[in-house]
């Protein structure tokens, strides 16, 4: 009972990520505000462990904890961010994302002798199938868009041409050094336009890092069931998160993050991120994987995608299709039959 109970919790609260994620995006950039959020839950739960006098992990695993943070969530949701930023569509990174019960299944058959019976894998699989279902008008709608924008900007590109050509026909009655003004200001303009095109990071870097993120939250998922299962949670999620925050502020070094307009709807997602999301979601899953198998306690994630669609379709009132709804219940479906 006690398993249910924390499986759903966990489910519902995870899934509230993607609304967290899109709540800040008008008032802060995205890996300062990771930062905050990180830091306070490691505040949060160091304070919680100091009170209760819960027993730290020695020194030498202090390392460990860091890095297993780092990976469950600093690499994770800032690569992910990073990724979505430049231009990956939200739904395609939510879809990558899918792929970590997967991975998670597969990866600990051989380091830790786990096994999986054939309506596991078959769950997995509904489960994947489901998500891609939900996910699939979002992609497609982005597809869409892409190809409307590149058809107005070429005609665009057309109405701009005509008119630099009726532009260069009147000056050629003008003065030289207007010519040469005029001359001077395009090539700047074509300079710069030069500029902002090569600022934009490669498509294959993007799907890199989109990758990257995806093993890294798989990688934190299966670090946690080794020498760390042994440590008190409650000082482990304070160290973990310290980790996570340390990737957090190389982010926003990194990319010169510095937008943070205090707005009551930032405020109240931070809170909701510290915690409930770094603190009482992640909490939960690293309980769930130190005391089952791995690829049962991840495969909870194939609801999280899901369960954001009609969590935007009740605050952002999002249109939600037959066909996503099909998709949830696939979905649904596909995590019953792993987790038995």
């Amino acid at each position: 009972m006690l398993n249910t109970v924390v499986a759903a919790t966990f489910v519902a609260l995870w899934s509230t990520g993607f609304i967290v994620a899109r709540a800040i995006k008008p008032y802060a950039d995205p890996n300062l505000f990771l930062l905050a959020r990180f830091a306070g839950t490691a505040l949060l739960f160091g304070a919680v462990a100091l009170a209760a006098r819960a027993p730290w992990p020695p020194r030498r695993e202090w390392a460990r904890h860091l890095i297993a943070g780092a990976l469950l969530q600093g690499i994770y949701l800032g690569a992910s961010y990073w990724a979505v930023a430049q231009g990956l569509n939200a739904g395609v990174m939510a879809l990558l994302g899918a792929l970590q019960p997967l991975a998670t299944a597969v990866l600990a058959v051989p380091m830790f002798r786990e096994t999986l019976p054939a309506r596991g894998w078959a769950g997995m699989m509904l489960g994947l199938a489901g998500v891609a279902l939900v996910l699939a008008p979002k992609v497609g709608a982005v597809a869409g868009t892409t190809t409307a924008s590149a058809v107005s900007a070429s005609a665009s590109a057309v109405s701009v041409s005509a008119t630099a050509a009726s532009i260069s026909a009147a000056s050629a009655s003008a003065s030289a050094s207007a010519t040469a003004a005029s001359a001077s200001a395009t090539a700047a303009s074509a300079s710069a336009s030069a500029a902002a095109a090569t600022a934009a990071a490669p498509g294959w870097l993007v799907v890199a890092v989109s990758v990257l993120a995806v093993a890294s939250i798989t990688a934190g998922s299966l670090y946690q069931k080794g020498r760390l299962a042994r440590t008190d949670l409650r000082t482990a999620v304070a160290v973990q998160n310290a980790g996570a925050a340390l990737v957090a502020a190389a982010f926003a070094a990194l990319l010169h993050e510095t937008r943070w307009t205090g707005a009551p709807a930032l405020w109240a997602s931070l809170v909701w991120g510290v915690v409930f999301l770094s603190g009482g979601a992640v909490t939960m899953l690293m309980w769930m994987l130190r005391r089952g198998n791995a690829a049962r306690a991840t495969s909870l994630l194939f609801l999280a995608p899901p369960l954001a669609a009609v969590q935007g379709y009740a605050l952002f009132g999002e249109r939600l299709s037959p066909l996503q709804f099909a998709g949830f219940a696939i979905a649904l479906g596909g995590v019953v039959l792993a987790r038995r």
